[in-house]
């Protein structure tokens, strides 16, 4: 599982021109699932990720996390975070999971982080969507289950 996290000032997703999801401080989410992915993966990713010390205490330093500030998440589903470009110009996508299995294990995630009292807002999975964010720093972190960065 990977994901793309950045710390916002606010953050929305649209489809078909309504807003499916908007949040104030917070963080954006854009998530991946790949092929091999379980649910030891969406413990992982839903522990590690809302206590990430990423927001600034009141001397200036990443210390705080999305917890710490009352912040909001913003989870949108990107298969394309799995997109392998090292042949050719084409990304190529079959790492990524497939879209039962990749649906199941992003709704986990989400769940996982609203038991953990966060406000979580959503996309629409698999559908085109347009997002809007508002990196505050700008703050983006890279994270994989798999700890391969």
């Amino acid at each position: 599982m990977r994901a793309v996290i950045q710390r916002v000032a606010s953050s929305d997703v649209t489809v078909d021109g309504i807003i499916t999801g908007t949040i104030g401080k917070g963080l954006m989410i854009l998530l991946g699932v790949e092929e091999n992915d379980d649910v030891q993966d969406v413990e992982y990713m839903s522990e590690k990720i809302p206590n990430l010390r990423i927001f600034e205490d009141s001397e200036g330093k990443m210390n705080l996390s999305v917890k710490d500030v009352e912040g909001e998440l913003l989870v949108v589903s990107q298969f394309t975070l799995y997109g392998d470009c090292r042949k050719g110009r084409r990304p190529g996508f079959t790492q990524a999971a497939k879209p039962e299995k990749a649906n199941a294990l992003y709704r986990e995630f989400v769940r996982n982080c609203a038991d953990q009292g966060l406000k979580v807002q959503e996309g629409v999975f698999q559908a085109e969507m347009m997002v809007r964010i508002y990196n505050d720093g700008p703050v983006t972190i890279l994270m994989d289950s798999k700890r391969t960065f």
